[in-house]
């Protein structure tokens, strides 16, 4: 076990990243189980999650096409976020991530507040993931009268389970349910090529542009719509930043992340604008709701006898292996605040298995507040949380991009020395997608309905995070003068 906190040697020319001083007691202990292929699917499942899976179809019902070119854009603010956590942790890898670089370059205030964010984040994407797992099974005849809340807490349990073992086993669980993700959405494109091309009708419809141009065009609803489901688009990247805490529990991040990082650029363009473009021209946008993934809706119209049923698992195995992503994230994050002393004392314990057991509790037990939500208003409970998931997404993605801009700063004083691994155009990429996340939260509250609701929970939030700060303060200032003394 070590408490390294020299950069690594940067994977291409360039000078060294001078050594940080930083020491984070959150990095000792872990197992460093996590091997290159692990952080190359984990990349790629942080890429690939429900927000596509399930929340596609409602969004190409309520914005139509042009749901692609939303995908396009905030994919490119995605790629910005995690390639300025890339070079973050290339400088110096921590499990604690984005939290261990705000203490570093923001002092304890800035990585409380980063930290509680992310768990508001995660916390209740982990609902959104258990309502959605539910959702899917009840595609099938035999789980269609058993109630959502109790399919809810029975895809609660199993991750659960599986979390506590080990980081391996995390590690090898999330690279088939990668693999899994993949393949079924390279399968979709190529069955929906194949159909483009040779006209075949679905469900009376002959797919192609004609499809669009039918339906009133790009824009069948104005371009209002497209900017409104933005902050739900927001949703779907919420786990790029994840091979970013992974890379705590790797051997060689400095040669592992800079590709995995680079790939999500192809991949954005690939699996989500391609495929989305695809159910676009396979069937008109009015064919789709929020019900059911829309890759099942097309499935299912082609009439492929158990089609539908095997894409339907393909989308329950992405709605797991996003909790599964959640609960292993939020224990790395919580734990580097626990032994800082802004977390509770029992999210800094670790089991046998080197898995701080502790932070997946807490993420789980406000997974039962899911349930619960899942059994009063189960059919509003997807969308309630993906606005709450997305003010902690906007938090998480704001806090990253303000550490990148600082660390910058210092590197132009002289004080560090930057990777040769970096977010290109900085500044101005940092101050673009803060403009950006914060276009996002207004549109959010413009948009009126649930989103305002969420936004004007903003003073409640803030006003927690004060009163949580009062009340963990003099824990974190005992702590820091023991560091020091040491």
């Amino acid at each position: 076990m070590s408490d390294r906190t020299t950069a690594a040697e940067p994977p291409l020319a360039g000078p060294p990243a001078s050594a940080s001083s930083h020491v984070d007691a959150g990095d000792a202990g872990y197992s460093k189980d996590l091997k290159s292929r692990h952080i190359n699917m984990i990349a790629i499942g942080g890429a690939i999650g429900t927000g596509l899976f399930l929340g596609a179809g409602g969004r190409l019902a309520g914005a139509g096409p042009s749901l692609a070119i939303a995908y396009a854009i905030c994919g490119l603010f995605a790629f910005f976020v995690v390639r300025a956590l890339g070079e973050l942790v290339l400088y110096r890898p921590s499990s604690g991530a984005f939290v261990s670089y705000a203490r570093e370059f923001m002092g304890e205030k800035g990585a409380y507040t980063a930290g509680w964010l992310y768990f508001l984040n995660w916390s209740t994407t982990c609902v959104a993931d258990i309502t959605a797992a539910a959702t899917y099974a009840h595609f099938w005849a035999m789980f269609s009268d058993i109630p959502q809340w109790i399919l809810a807490l029975i895809a609660l349990a199993v991750v659960l389970t599986a979390n506590l073992i080990s980081v391996k086993y995390f590690g090898e669980m999330e690279f088939w349910f990668a693999i899994i993700k993949v393949a079924a959405l390279v399968a979709f494109m190529l069955i929906g090529i194949f159909l483009l091309v040779t006209q075949k009708e679905i469900g009376g419809h002959t797919p192609g542009f004609s499809t669009i141009s039918a339906n009133d065009g790009i824009f069948p609803l104005g371009m209002l719509p497209m900017l409104l489901v933005i902050q739900g688009v927001v949703f779907a990247y919420a786990s790029v930043e994840l091979c970013g805490v992974a890379a705590g529990e790797t051997k060689n991040p400095e040669k592992v992340m800079p590709g995995a990082i680079n790939s999500i650029m192809w991949r954005v363009g690939i699996f989500y604008v391609g495929s989305v473009a695809l159910l676009a021209l396979l069937l008109p946008y009015t064919a789709y709701s929020g019900d059911e993934s829309p890759f099942v809706t097309v499935m299912d119209k082609i009439g492929i006898p158990g089609a539908a049923g095997v894409m339907n698992l393909v989308v329950l195995t992405a709605a797991l292996s996003s909790l599964n992503a959640g609960l292993y994230s939020t224990a790395r994050i919580l734990r580097s605040m626990a032994l800082a002393g802004s977390a509770p004392r029992f999210t800094g314990r670790m089991n046998k298995g080197q898995v701080p057991y502790g932070g997946v509790l807490l993420t789980a037990a406000f997974g039962m507040a899911g349930v619960g939500l899942n059994y009063v208003m189960p059919g509003e409970a997807f969308e309630i949380v993906l606005n709450l998931a997305s003010l902690g997404i906007l938090g998480t993605w704001g806090m990253i991009m303000i550490c990148s801009l600082l660390f910058w700063q210092r590197a132009q004083d002289g004080r560090l020395t930057r990777p040769s691994y970096r977010l290109p155009w900085a500044p101005y990429t940092q101050i673009v997608t803060l403009v950006f996340l914060v276009s996002v939260l207004f549109l959010m509250w413009w948009g009126g309905g649930i989103g305002r609701t969420t936004v004007m929970l903003l003073p409640l939030i803030a006003a927690a995070l004060v009163g949580g700060w009062f009340m963990v303060r003099g824990r974190v200032d005992t702590l820091a003068a023991e560091r020091r003394d040491a």
